[in-house]
């Protein structure tokens, strides 16, 4: 039988939208016991306007669309999920409580938030001394900027990745994703994982704060060093590369059908030529070295784009690897379903949710041979596990339980 890499950790989760769901279903793919601790009047779930314009399976909201919404239940696999009202006293002291028989708190509110509810790290630090707490607002917990709110698409700009993505002569643009997002979750369980190894050694918790912000700053370090080195800014350029022509996307056969090409050295440039079959242009002097092509890419381009407009994507690709080219078919979400080679690797797995129903879900993005992550259960329903929280695992008897709804200290549905 597998092992779990995470198997006796148990996470708190106050995450919300996508960073911070990023970091702790990371977690929980690799064993870890998640515990979403959800308000009953924010849950990050949707409200009214996400109803309108969300994904649902075959585009129906339903009676419950909390527990339909697609981006949630994506985000949250492998949790389990509460309710409980943490601006109430009682609500404070069942969280207290649930934090000492936890590991680790991940939250990714703004920054005054967790002390606005007197549960900053050093008061969960006394109920639990070993406990380890990570906090990922955008802008990190300290400096002039602590108590501005952000999305992933707001930190990408204040990053600079956005001055630095868009075409030359153009505006800066987004890069297509809100990619502060999945950046800052993936260090945020990179960073828990180096705290709970401290705490091995050790035997001592920590705190961590991680800006959203410099976790995405510190990937773009190349332009920082040329610029703090030289005084440059580099300019937008589109999908060409400043040590590689031809790089870029080129449009090939059928309706909106791209293939990625791009050749670094100049013997790729030569098994570029020979897979297109040598073609008189590519004999053109002005072609012959990486200057020569670099300065000439937009006219090296065209041609190459001559060339695949004549082949389906996925036949531009196989020829082109076959030679020796780094190149690949720009798949449509369809196309990704469909692909062999995520098929050969079984990386989508079906999922059954009891009220979103079956569907294909993305897998765990890496094979480890002794302690495989799995997709061990469907994102959770709203307070679905409000009873094994609090009952078996807190030892909360059943008339309180009963009280603490009726006061909506906790809540079986969203406000």
């Amino acid at each position: 039988m597998a092992l779990s890499a995470l198997g006796s950790l148990r996470v708190i989760a106050l995450t919300q939208v996508y960073a911070g769901p990023y970091a702790t279903r990371l977690l929980a793919d690799m064993g870890a016991e998640v515990i979403k601790v959800e308000s009953p009047v924010r849950t990050g779930r949707g409200g009214p306007a996400a109803q309108e314009g969300g994904v649902y399976p075959d585009g129906v909201p339903g009676e419950r669309p909390y527990n339909r919404l697609a981006y949630y239940n994506e985000l949250n696999r492998n949790h389990l999920a509460i309710s409980l009202d943490l601006r109430s006293k009682e609500g404070r002291e069942v969280f207290l409580n649930l934090a000492r028989v936890s590991d680790v708190l991940i939250e990714n509110f703004s920054a005054r938030v967790m002390s606005n509810f007197g549960l900053e790290y050093a008061v969960l630090s006394k109920a639990k001394p070993d406990t380890i707490m990570l906090s990922m607002p955008a802008y990190g917990m300290t400096g002039p900027y602590r108590d501005y709110v952000g999305y992933g698409t707001g930190i990408e700009a204040m990053a600079g990745l956005s001055a630095m993505t868009g075409y030359e002569g153009g505006p800066p643009l987004r890069v297509g994703v809100a990619y502060a997002d999945p950046n800052a979750g993936l260090h945020a369980a990179f960073a828990v994982l180096a705290a709970l190894h401290h705490r091995r050694r050790t035997g001592r918790g920590q705190y961590i704060d991680l800006s959203q912000r410099e976790a995405l700053t510190m990937l773009l370090g190349e332009a920082v060093v040329d610029y703090s080195m030289r005084g440059r800014l580099l300019d937008r350029m589109g999908n060409a590369h400043p040590s590689m022509a031809p790089h870029g996307c080129y449009p090939c056969a059928g309706q909106d059908e791209w293939v990625a090409i791009a050749a670094g050295s100049g013997d790729e440039w030569h098994a570029l030529r020979r897979a297109m079959g040598n073609p008189g242009w590519s004999r053109d002097g002005r072609f012959d070295d990486f200057e020569g092509r670099q300065r000439n890419h937009k006219e090296l381009d065209k041609l190459i784009g001559e060339w695949t407009r004549g082949r389906t994507h996925y036949e531009v690709m196989r020829l082109l690897q076959e030679a020796g080219v780094r190149a690949g078919a720009v798949l449509g979400i369809a196309e990704m379903m469909e692909d062999p080679h995520y098929r050969a690797r079984g990386f989508f797995e079906m999922v059954a949710h009891p009220e979103a129903g079956t569907h294909p879900h993305p897998g765990v993005a890496w094979k480890m041979g002794r302690t495989p992550g799995s997709i061990r259960r469907p994102a959770p329903c709203f307070a679905e596990h409000n009873e094994y929280v609090f009952g078996e695992l807190l030892g909360m008897s059943r008339n309180e339980l009963e009280r603490l709804q009726r006061e909506a200290v906790i809540s079986s549905a969203p406000a």
